[in-house]
C-alpha cells in the first residue's frame, strides 16, 4: 500500500521506517527536509503543514491511500478532513476532536460537562482577568500556567520550577494573553508525567506501551520545557505498574486490546 507520512520530526522517521519494514510505499510531506526521512521514502515534497490543499494534491499525484499525521498542527487546521474528503485514510482525529489536543481549555471544559474525574482544580483566563488571576494563584499555593494552544510541547511552567513568585507566574499570564486568547491555570500535580497513546476507530482500542519524555533542558532538569528531548519505556519501572492498570481499567469494557499487542 502507498502510505503518506505528514511531518519532518524523528517521530515521523521512526513512522516511516516502520511502515517501509511492514513492506510499505512510503512517500513524505514535511515543513522542512530531514535527511533520515529523504533516504526513506521513495518521494517527498516540503510545505507549511497548515497547507492542506499542497499536501492533498501531493497524495492525490501520488496515489496514496493512507495518511499518517504526526505533529498537531496539521491536525488543528483540518488535514486529516481534507485528506478524507479527497478519498485518503487518516491516522489521526479530525479537525473537531483534535481540539481535545489543540485547546487546554476545551478539554477542561469537556471532562467538566461530562463529569469525568481527570482534572485538577482549575480556572481559564482571558484578557480582562488579571486581578482574578492573581487571586485564584494565591489561592491554589502551587500551580501549573498553561496557554490554551498549541504551543511545541514548550508552554506550560510549574510554580517552584520555572516560576519562583506570583508576580512572576502573573507577568507570564499576560505575556500568554497577549500571542493567545485564554489561558489556564491549574493545581499542580505531584508524580509521575507519562504518555499513553491509544488508536481507535470509534469501536475498539490498541493501546502503545507508556513513554515518557525528556522535557527539560539541562543536566539534572535545570532548564525550560523544550518540545521533547526523546522519551523512553521502563518496562520495570513505575510507569510500565502504572500501565498495567491502566490498560486494565480501559479494557473494562470489552472492547479495549492489550498494551502493545
Amino acid at each position: 500500500m502507498k502510505f503518506l507520512v505528514i511531518g519532518g520530526g524523528a517521530r515521523e522517521h521512526a513512522i516511516a521506517d516502520a511502515l517501509i519494514a511492514g513492506g510499505a510505499e512510503v512517500y513524505a510531506y514535511m515543513p522542512m527536509p530531514n535527511p533520515g526521512i529523504i533516504r526513506s521514502a521513495k518521494e517527498y515534497a516540503i510545505g507549511r503543514m497548515d497547507d492542506t490543499k499542497t499536501a492533498v494534491r501531493f497524495a492525490k499525484e501520488k496515489g496514496v491511500e493512507i495518511a499518517v499525521i504526526g505533529p498537531e498542527a496539521p491536525l488543528a487546521a483540518g488535514m486529516a478532513d481534507e485528506l478524507e474528503s479527497n478519498g485518503v485514510s487518516c491516522i489521526g482525529p479530525s479537525k473537531e476532536h483534535a481540539r481535545l489536543e489543540t485547546s487546554k481549555s476545551f478539554t477542561r471544559e469537556l471532562l467538566k460537562k461530562h463529569n469525568i474525574d481527570a482534572s485538577p482544580k482549575f480556572r481559564i483566563f482571558e484578557g480582562s482577568s488579571i486581578n482574578e488571576i492573581k487571586g485564584f494563584l494565591e489561592e491554589l499555593g502551587s500551580y501549573a500556567i498553561k496557554p490554551d494552544g498549541l504551543t511545541g510541547g514548550k508552554g506550560v511552567k510549574i510554580s517552584g520550577e520555572h516560576l519562583q513568585s506570583n508576580e512572576e507566574a502573573l507577568s507570564y499570564c499576560k505575556e500568554i494573553l497577549k500571542t493567545h486568547n485564554a489561558v489556564i491555570v491549574e493545581e499542580k500535580l505531584e508524580g509521575e508525567e507519562f504518555s499513553l497513546q491509544t488508536l481507535t476507530d470509534g469501536n475498539g482500542f490498541l493501546h502503545f506501551p507508556i513513554a515518557q519524555d525528556h522535557k527539560r533542558a539541562f543536566e539534572n532538569d535545570t532548564g525550560a520545557n523544550t518540545g521533547g528531548m526523546g522519551s523512553y519505556s521502563d518496562a520495570d519501572g513505575k510507569p510500565a505498574n502504572t500501565e498495567n492498570k491502566l490498560c486494565r481499567n480501559m479494557q473494562g469494557n470489552g472492547r479495549g486490546k492489550a498494551c502493545g499487542a
